[in-house]
Parts: C-alpha cells; sequence; structure tokens
C-alpha cells in the first residue's frame, strides 16, 4: 500500500506534470486523510492503553512528555517500517490530538501566523504577513473540530452548545479564540485564533516595518511624556493593540499604570502596573464583570495613568470623565474607519451609558478629553501602518473640530503589489505646541518635511 508519507512525497516533487489543479488537491485531501486515519488509530490503541485521564491532570510539559512516550512505544509496534522521519512527525501528530489543538496545533505553534481560521473540517486558512492562505492540514469531521473547541473551552470553565452556540476564549498563552457552532452557522463549527506574541512589538520595531516614520515616531513619544490623551482607531486586524502597547513604552517608570481589558493583551515594560481583566458571566448567566465596572473601581486605586485595551461600550462615559478630571495621559483604543469616524464612535459609546445628556454636552467632553487621535489602517498588500495623525481642537457650534498633522501618501505600488507610500506633515502647527515650549520643546522639529532625516 502507498503510504502517506510517499503520496506527500510524490506530490511535492510533482511527478505528474499534467495533472490537474483538482487532482493535486485530491491527493492533497486523500494524504491528509490518510494522515488522519493513521493518528486516530494510534490514539484509539493509547486510550486501551494508558490512563489518558491522568496525564489531563499534569501541567502541559509533563502532559506531553508522558504521551510522547507513549505514542512513541505504540508507533513502533504498529509501524516497524516505518522510517525514523515517518516515526517522528506520526508522533508528533498523535501528541498534538491527545494533549494539543489537533491538525492546527503546529500552526499555532508557528510564531511567523498570526491567525488561524478553521471554516470546516477540510478547510482551514492562516495569516502569515497580512495575507491569509489556505493550509493543507484538515480535521476529520465536524466531531472532530467540536472536540478541539470543548478542549479549549473547558478549561477556562465554559462550554458551547445549542443553547450557547458562540463563545470568547483564551489559551494559556493569551491568545484569544472564538467559537461558533450551529444553528448559528450552519456548515459546522467554525474557529478563529488570534495568536498572542510573546515577543511585543516596540516603536523601533515599527518603524522598521514601515508602520510609522521616525519623526512621528518621536512626537509621539513627546505626546505621552507630556501627558496628552490618546485615542489609537483602526478598524480589526489593524494593529490597534500592538500600537498602543508600543506607545505605551514612553511612560515613565515612576508612575502608577492601570490597564484594563477584554481580554488582557497588553505586555508593559514598566514594573508598576495593576492589569485589570473584565469576565463574563459565569454558564448560569450571573457574576459577569465588565469594563464599566473596572473603570469605576479603577478610579479608587490612585492611577497616574489608565491605560484601556478597546473601549466598547458605556464605559466611554467613564473614560471621557476621567481624561477632565485629571486622569492626563490615558490611552486606549477604539474600533473605527477614520479618525472622524472614532469620535462618533466615541460619542454613541457614552449614549450607551443610559444618561440622559445632550449631545453638545457629550461633544464637550469628548472635546476637551482627548488631544490626538492616530488611525491604524492595514492595506491592501497585507501591511499595518498609521495614516493618519490628527488633533482634537475643540468644539464649533455643534462639531468637534480636528486638523490633520499627519496623512499617508500613496506613491504607488511596487513589486509584488507592496503599497508604496509615506507619512506626510500636513505643516499645521498643533494647538498644544505652547504647552510644549514651557519645558523647551519645539515641535517643528517634528512637523517639517526633513524631520526624518534629523530623526533617522
Amino acid at each position: 500500500m502507498t503510504t502517506l508519507y510517499e503520496k506527500a512525497a510524490r506530490i511535492a516533487a510533482d511527478e505528474r506534470p499534467l495533472a490537474t489543479a483538482a487532482e493535486t488537491a485530491a491527493e492533497q485531501v486523500d494524504a491528509s486523510g490518510e494522515a488522519l486515519a493513521l493518528v486516530e488509530q494510534v490514539h484509539v490503541e493509547l486510550l486501551e492503553r494508558f490512563d489518558l485521564e491522568a496525564v489531563a491532570a499534569l501541567n502541559t510539559q509533563q502532559a506531553r512528555a508522558a504521551v510522547e512516550a507513549g505514542a512513541r512505544t505504540v508507533v513502533a509496534e504498529l509501524f516497524p517500517h516505518q522510517g525514523v522521519a515517518e516515526k517522528e512527525e506520526l508522533v508528533a501528530r498523535v501528541v498534538d490530538e491527545v494533549v494539543g489543538l489537533g491538525p492546527i496545533d503546529a500552526l499555532v505553534r508557528d510564531p511567523s501566523i498570526s491567525e488561524v481560521m478553521v471554516n470546516d473540517p477540510h478547510e482551514v486558512y492562516f495569516e502569515r504577513d497580512g495575507v491569509i492562505h489556505e493550509s493543507t492540514v484538515h480535521f476529520r469531521d465536524a466531531a472532530h473540530v467540536m472536540r478541539i473547541i470543548d478542549r479549549i473551552t473547558s478549561a477556562i470553565g465554559r462550554r458551547v452548545d445549542e443553547s450557547s452556540p458562540m463563545v470568547d476564549a483564551r489559551l494559556a498563552d493569551g491568545s484569544r479564540v472564538n467559537a461558533a457552532i450551529p444553528p448559528v452557522v450552519p456548515r459546522g463549527p467554525v474557529l478563529t485564533i488570534r495568536k498572542f506574541r510573546h515577543d511585543s512589538f516596540r516603536m523601533a520595531d515599527l518603524i522598521a516595518l514601515g508602520a510609522l516614520s521616525p519623526a512621528v515616531a518621536e512626537l509621539l513619544a513627546a505626546c505621552v511624556r507630556m501627558r496628552l490623551n490618546i485615542l489609537v482607531s483602526g478598524g480589526t486586524g489593524s494593529g490597534k493593540t500592538t500600537f498602543l502597547n508600543s506607545l505605551s513604552e514612553y511612560i515613565p517608570e515612576r508612575e502608577r499604570i492601570v490597564t484594563i481589558e477584554d481580554p488582557a493583551e497588553l505586555r508593559l515594560q514598566q514594573k508598576h502596573v495593576i492589569a485589570m481583566e473584565a469576565r463574563p458571566p459565569s454558564i448560569e448567566g450571573r457574576n459577569e464583570i465588565t469594563q464599566r465596572d473596572l473603570f469605576r473601581n479603577t478610579l479608587r486605586m490612585r492611577p497616574d495613568r489608565i491605560i484601556v485595551g478597546e473601549v466598547r461600550g458605556a464605559e466611554a462615559f467613564e473614560m471621557m470623565q476621567a481624561m477632565n478630571t485629571g486622569h492626563d495621559g490615558s490611552l486606549t483604543t477604539v474600533h473605527a474607519n477614520s479618525a472622524r469616524d472614532a469620535l462618533s464612535r466615541i460619542e454613541n459609546m457614552v449614549l450607551m451609558s443610559g444618561y440622559e445628556l445632550p449631545i453638545r454636552a457629550i461633544r464637550e467632553q469628548v472635546g476637551s478629553a482627548l488631544h490626538l487621535v492616530v488611525h491604524l489602517s492595514r492595506l491592501s498588500d497585507g501591511t499595518r501602518r498609521v495614516v493618519q495623525v490628527a488633533e482634537i481642537t475643540g468644539l464649533e457650534g455643534q462639531v468637534v473640530t480636528m486638523q490633520d498633522l499627519f496623512t499617508l501618501k500613496i506613491e504607488g505600488i511596487g513589486a509584488e503589489g507592496a503599497v508604496l507610500g509615506h507619512l506626510r506633515p500636513t505643516g499645521l502647527m498643533p494647538t498644544f505646541a505652547d504647552r510644549f515650549r514651557t519645558v523647551g520643546i519645539d515641535l517643528a522639529q517634528y512637523l517639517s518635511e526633513g524631520a526624518d532625516e534629523r530623526w533617522t
């Protein structure tokens, strides 16, 4: 019988150059299916020989080591004629199946992959460098996907079933997980994992990647040190949390920082940091702790800085109040399509607070609380860039006024679809420039066309 590994080698070597794309895809599915069958065979044998419930009580490293030793013994007995490399590959896949995330475990462990998406058992995608690719790995069936989802949710005391068909969860490393099952997704269970980076980007890394220019980075660093309130906006996956984390490196060590998140993702470099995380309701629907609850408690914790990972709802009211009553230097993010749209989103969230406030009063709060909006976007080539830095200048009539300090000028499309462009200063001087002059900082050095050369 042709083994899985022989099939895979033939496909990789392209021994049939005249084969159609459909035939090649079919070969890959067949090879993946045979691999799953071998993994299942070893898994069943392990269940008969070993107490996997006892293994589940061990920590992650001990469990992997125990299952690996058992799987190696079983594989050696069942497949004595397989090569060493093939046996080790099979052992690794069995370990992933028993104590990991099954077929997608290797994708989740790959540091170059930022997101893993399971659309159905035979359709798995991943994102690398901002571009989505289809994976060759597959699940056996919908029950196989459900087993992995249950393993993730049970570890944190959550559940997903017909009465609660959608769930947000988190892996042990902090990666965000969303799962949805029928009837809300008729095709079958859907699993999305957004990876958590252990090596947080610093501002120098973002400059090297072209996310912003050195002059803009220096300007923002000065604004953080001078305790301006900064709102980072952008769409899903545009890099808001990463950018917020990078901005936080400019907060002085002597200050007490309280972070509010749902879920916790920020990794600040400072020592004096209190991290607070919202809690979803229990299985019975009780004991929920919202970001708004955390914000109210935070104000009693003597914070020098308050950092909200992402403002999503009624907590926007407390945030505006805090920024206007002495908690300068606060940072947060919001989902929005532009800097102007970010202000509208904040306004709508304040309306959700339940207070009967006139629109003008809300806009006065927003106009006086926020100083800068930094808008990010994921461009067509997959890169994440700062595309707009705008100053909030106040309120005129019923409109919150703002002026752009920097905007991204697109200059064309380069090789392999790369977007060419640079952040350019608009030539406008921010109204808070006098505040900086009192400490000997001239903002003109950041806002001129030649500023980047001076800060490189």
